[in-house]
């Protein structure tokens, strides 16, 4: 589903990037753990569309990225790729409904279908009682809920997370992992995660280990143990 061929990327004379090959398939769960400075953020930039690679090519879903213009890969990312970070970047002024609409809103979809996919996944993650809730007015993982379900609305082929327990309690970056599990169970959906959480790795089905800007390892066991 998502192949990466010999990324390079700096900034200034520093490489941060230095030849990243990886391959992930649909329904998997891949998490990108290593030392910060390590690249995985940057890595998942270019993954997520975020930002372009010096060298090296992506290819997601039988398309290479690199040779779409700006409007066509802003229109590739809204319907292909969501997005959590450790900071759910949420609009404050709407509630948890609004927000979650907003990525279906962006790609010109019919309010009732949007409406109706939000609401269903609310249903799935145990929300609809805090629908019209603002995001102050919820907990840190009820909004952690909130900023998945937005990155699911439009059916994205993956769903990229950076830090996504960062600011979560022991609780609910449990309940995090059980979600994680139910939503590839449910959806099929596909994750990459880049996480210091050793916990959240171990969830996952493959573990890329980086270090300097490299893939120096790759771990296939769910229940292995990390030295980082």
């Amino acid at each position: 589903m998502i192949e990466a061929i010999g990324i390079t990327k700096s900034f200034g004379d520093f490489q941060v990037l230095k030849g990243i090959d990886l391959k992930i398939e649909k329904g998997e769960i891949i998490s990108i753990v290593g030392a910060s400075g390590a690249g995985k953020t940057t890595l998942l930039q270019i993954l997520g569309t975020l930002s372009k690679p010096d060298s090296g090519k992506v290819i997601m879903n039988n398309t290479e990225i690199s040779k779409l213009n700006e409007r066509q890969l802003a229109k590739f990312r809204n319907q292909n790729i969501g997005f959590v970070f450790q900071f759910h970047h949420l609009l404050p002024e709407f509630t948890a409904l609004e927000n979650i609409c907003i990525p279906g809103f962006i790609a010109h979809k019919p309010r009732h279908e949007v409406e109706h996919r939000a609401h269903e996944i609310l249903g799935f993650l145990n929300l609809n009682d805090r629908s019209h809730h603002k995001p102050k007015e919820l907990s840190g993982g009820e909004n952690q809920r909130v900023a998945i379900a937005r990155a699911l609305v439009n059916n994205p082929g993956v769903v990229l997370a950076d830090e996504p327990t960062g600011n979560l309690d022991t609780a609910n970056t449990q309940e995090f992992f059980s979600l994680l599990l139910s939503l590839r169970e449910r959806f099929n959906q596909t994750f990459v995660i880049v996480t210091h959480n050793t916990e959240l790795a171990n969830v996952s089905d493959r573990i890329f280990v980086m270090r300097d800007g490299q893939i120096i390892d790759e771990v296939t066991s769910i229940h292995s143990t990390l030295h980082l």
